[in-house]
Formats: structure tokens, sequence, C-alpha cells
């Protein structure tokens, strides 16, 4: 997967393919799939939700730019194997995942690989208006589209942070937002990606 997929599309980063080759797959996706866990592709899992493709998640995690001790918000827990990802290049992770049940199995498997309440912090909630109380946030990895960007989720990044989020309905696209100062952002389109929507309450925010 790692050389094949990988490296091959031009990620880079060696922390990031060691993240990749380090975390097992196989142990976020549905046992009736599990023989596909390393496929090149998304795979679904309960409520309708995915797995994000191998390359999509390292080049999500190589644009964030994380680093040891980074604070870094997941907006989509989903299986938690981004979130496993994250945790596992020394990152402090705050993850919040609507769908209560996934929420308490990716709780549960990433306490057994080793990720305990001192580098993940779950919450089963509407991500729209991020995790206030713990930011500002130097990444922000967002797994599911809205049709734009949260203001709750730019506001929430430290100066010079980095937030990775696809954006659009029927064409969406993966988009790196980085946080100048206060009042300045740059955008920049990197892909076109197919995410599931980014549902919640909250639209608004």
């Amino acid at each position: 997967m790692v050389a094949e997929q990988l490296v091959e599309r031009g990620i880079a980063d060696p922390r990031v393919l060691e993240a990749m080759a380090t975390i097992p797959r196989h142990r976020f996706v549905p046992d009736p799939i599990g023989g596909h866990a390393y496929d090149d592709g998304p795979l679904p899992i309960a409520h309708d939700q995915t797995i994000s493709q191998p390359y999509v998640v390292a080049a999500m995690t190589e644009l964030a730019r994380v680093q040891p001790g980074s604070r870094v918000l997941e907006v989509g827990t989903g299986s938690g194997y981004q979130c496993a990802v994250l945790a596992a290049l020394d990152a402090e992770v705050w993850s919040i995942e609507i769908h209560a049940e996934l929420a308490a199995a990716a709780a549960r498997e990433l306490r057994a690989l080793g990720f305990g309440d001192d580098r993940v912090h779950l919450r089963h909630g509407d991500g729209w208006a991020g995790w206030p109380e713990a930011a500002p946030f130097d990444a922000i990895v967002v797994t599911a589209a809205p049709p734009s960007i949260p203001r709750a989720l730019r506001e929430q990044l430290a100066i010079g942070g980095r937030l990775v989020i696809p954006v659009g309905v029927h064409d969406q696209h993966l988009m790196l937002i980085t946080r100048d100062d206060v009042d300045r952002y740059t955008e920049r389109a990197v892909f076109p990606v197919r995410f599931v929507p980014m549902t919640g309450a909250a639209p608004r925010l």
C-alpha cells in the first residue's frame, strides 16, 4: 500500500509514510470486507459513512503538516483510522463524531492500539461548531464535505495553522486553508475529491 499507492503518487513526508505503514488499517474496516482494507479506494462502514482511500488519508495528513506535540482537531472520527494516523505522528488529537455508535467503536479501537486519553480525546457530537474549549489548533482535518467552509473551524485555527477540508456538494475539492494572521487566510484548492456530506444541525456556522 505505502509503496504502490502513496510513494508512487508523490507522498514524500517520511513521518506520514511511517504512520501509514504502522497503523493496521484492517482494524478499522468491518470484518466482512476486511480483506479489502488495503485496496486503493474508500470502503463503507456503518451509518452510510466511509473509511477514506489510503492515498487521500496520506495526502490530507501531509497537507496538515502535523508535528510532534501539535494540537489537532479532526471533524468526523468515523472508524478512527485517520485519527490513529494523526496520533501516530505524536500529535494530541481532539476528534468529533456525530454517530454515537461509530464514536464508541473508534474509541475502543484507538485504546486497544495504545492511544490513551492523553493522546486522543473523542466526543460524540456535531462537528460544525468544532471544539472551542480546546482551541486554538495547529491543524484541523475534516473528513466529510460541507457545502462551504464552517466559520467556526476557521476561527479555531492557530496563527499559522492549517485546515484541510473537502468542500462542495456535487463538485467537491479538497481545500487547504492557512491562517496567516488574525483576520487573514490563504485558500488553495488541492484536487477533486468525493466525500460523504457533512451532517449536523449547525450548517449556518
